[in-house]
């Protein structure tokens, strides 16, 4: 095939990513936190519009699924790894030369960063060309690189490196300095100063002596009496000098742009990689899920959070893990049960790993399989603006309206407790009419909430309920069970925990005699 990027397998799967901005459901989904964490020490290569542009089909994430299996293995992750090195000491010597003020010390940096570039790239190609180079995307950009290094211009490029350095380190030459004048002559064969008085003080020699080495203040670039001998030395080899200026010239934009591409997208494999190895050195599963644009069965097996998975990694804290499934007419999550119990979480957890997978990436969980959408909407709660001229209620109407005007059955709606400022009477009526109109889309839905009758409206509900210790109701689980949703569970432990239930009940009034 031919190379188009190790992101995307055909040019037209690529999106305008560099003017793509987050979407709204980010922070509610925690989303923000886990892509922060993703590229945090790789600023520099702006990694985030990738992972705000979802995939288009099962094709294209598994193009990337299996570059990503490829980059997890420990050779090729290091040599990628290694080429980014280089590369970003290539940069620095190029940014050095936009600050250098002298003609020929900015043209020998541009030639450390060429030979730097070249030998990068040679080892670069060897590495690729392993058996164990597996996917698609690396094995093709193995292949371009192959032809690269065959190419006249890589030809060129790397012979007059190799040349120019050669020439370079053939120059020699001496400097007398004579009070405040300086004169620059050829070299013919002087002694090495240096080495004389070396060798004349070290017979005086007893122990260790004492370091009396100045360090000097770092400063870029040479000063006027250093330019001033290097223009001397230059008017001794004209020849070599006059070839340094035509390389610079010759070579200015030396770095293939498909190269300089590869540098930046590799990064995205390699972040994610180290990303998820904070979870798996803490004993949590990452999988590669199963993707479809067109079954809506959905499965996550011992599933989690990633965002609050690291923050609980980091203090020591267990991280609980839950499941899930829909198959068949099931569309739409109903989770219930008390405050605290972890409902929230699984909502978050839902969408994160439909969002991840749409990314051609690992998710939080031992196996999973996901949906494909065409657009992801969330409504959690928000606090009231004092300054808005909209109540609660009113605000929470106006924005899943909006979301239901935009949804489509391919759409992914996420859902966190709405409807909390009116009377139970009302939130269920309006509920249900919600309700009402998400089976009709017929998309996927997590609907967390407090009004139980939602997860009995239709067969395409399923009821979720966060679980409590059955021994002491005020300590929440986070396990979340697929079981009918009726309200008594909760209410059961209460009357336990307190002793109101019917049978202490009727014991305690039996035992308390009359009056």
């Amino acid at each position: 095939m031919k190379f188009h990027s190790i992101l995307y397998r055909h040019a037209g799967d690529r999106p305008p990513i560099d003017t793509l901005e987050s979407p709204p459901f980010f922070i509610d989904l925690n989303l923000d936190q886990v892509l922060d964490a993703i590229v945090s020490g790789r600023e520099e290569y702006d990694l985030k519009p990738f992972l705000r542009a979802p995939l288009n089909g099962p094709e294209a994430v598994g193009y990337r699924q299996e570059v990503m299996r490829d980059v997890r293995k420990e050779r090729i992750a290091e040599a990628i790894a290694m080429f980014a090195r280089s590369m970003r000491t290539v940069r620095a010597e190029l940014h050095t030369v936009e600050k250098l003020y002298y003609v020929h010390e900015k043209e020998r940096h541009f030639v450390d960063g060429a030979r730097i570039y070249c030998e990068a790239v040679i080892r670069l190609t060897d590495d690729l060309a392993g058996d164990d180079v597996e996917s698609t995307g690396l094995s093709a950009f193995g292949a371009y690189l192959a032809a690269y290094l065959q190419s006249e211009s890589f030809k060129t490029l790397h012979d007059d490196v190799k040349e120019l350095l050669s020439n370079l380190a053939n120059v020699e030459y001496l400097v007398l300095v004579n009070g405040s004048s300086i004169t620059v002559r050829n070299y013919s064969g002087e002694s090495d100063y240096v080495t004389s008085i070396q060798d004349t003080f070290s017979r005086f020699k007893q122990g260790s002596a004492k370091e009396y080495l100045v360090a000097f203040p770092e400063r870029i670039g040479m000063n006027h009496v250093e330019a001033k001998v290097l223009e001397f030395v230059a008017l001794l080899y004209p020849g070599v000098f006059s070839e340094l200026d035509r390389f610079y010239r010759l070579h200015a934009t030396f770095i293939d742009s498909t190269i300089h591409q590869f540098d930046r997208e590799a990064q995205l494999y390699l972040a994610y990689a180290e990303y998820v190895q904070i979870f798996e050195r803490a004993g949590l599963q990452t999988c590669y899920p199963q993707v479809s644009s067109e079954t809506k069965d959905v499965i996550g097996e011992d599933c989690f959070d990633f965002a609050l998975a690291q923050k609980l990694i980091a203090t020591g804290t267990p991280v609980v893990c839950n499941d899930f499934h829909l198959s068949g007419p099931e569309r739409v999550f109903v989770v219930s049960g008390p405050n605290q119990g972890g409902k929230t979480t699984f909502a978050r957890t839902f969408g994160q790993m439909q969002y991840l997978a749409s990314l051609g990436f690992p998710v939080a969980g031992r196996r999973a399989r996901t949906f494909l959408f065409d657009a992801m909407f969330s409504h959690f709660e928000r606090q009231e603006d004092p300054g808005s001229l909209r109540g609660k209620l009113e605000d929470d109407l106006i924005r899943l309206h909006d979301i239901l005007a935009r949804a489509t059955s391919a759409s992914i709606i996420i859902i966190n407790e709405i409807f909390t400022s009116t009377t139970a009477r009302d939130a269920g009526v309006l509920g249900r009419k919600i309700m009402a109109q998400i089976l009709r889309l017929d998309g996927l839905c997590v609907f967390v909430t407090f009004i139980d009758e939602l997860a009995s409206l239709s067969e395409k509900t399923v009821s979720m309920v966060s679980l409590v210790d059955p021994r002491n109701p005020d300590v929440r689980t986070y396990k979340l069970e697929r079981k009918p949703a009726d309200g008594l569970a909760y209410a059961v432990s209460l009357a336990e925990k307190y002793g109101l239930t019917y049978r202490r009940l009727k014991e305690r009034l039996s035992g308390a005699g009359p009056g």
